[in-house]
């Protein structure tokens, strides 16, 4: 996330994790929800919610997966359908079979 949230970024009440560096602590007074994790006391990601997927570090690896699948090589004009293809893989949040059945899924819905 930049310094300065936009609004074509992040929407106003989104809730925003990171750790803690002192520039996102104006985030409340910006709009948004403001969470932490202390890399000083070994915290890198913390599961709030319980679902097994972590908050702070979610994006910076699909971030990292996304630079990865990128750097493959695509054209130009495909690149939409890439992303679209690599956020559905993301927001499914299954691998494997799992993720074959929920894209089949998708695809008859």
């Amino acid at each position: 996330m930049s310094s300065k949230p936009s609004a074509h970024r992040e929407a106003k009440g989104s809730n925003v994790y990171t750790d803690e560096y002192r520039i996102y602590a104006r985030l409340p007074g910006l709009g948004y929800s403001h969470k932490t994790v202390c890399h000083g006391r070994g915290e890198y990601a913390r599961d709030e919610d319980g679902d097994g997927f972590c908050e702070v570090n979610t994006l910076e690896g699909f971030w990292s997966l996304l630079r990865s699948w990128l750097h493959r090589g695509l054209s130009q004009e495909k690149l939409p359908l890439y992303l679209g293809f690599f956020q559905f893989v993301h927001n499914t949040r299954r691998r494997g079979k799992a993720l074959l059945g929920s894209l089949i899924e998708a695809l008859v819905t």
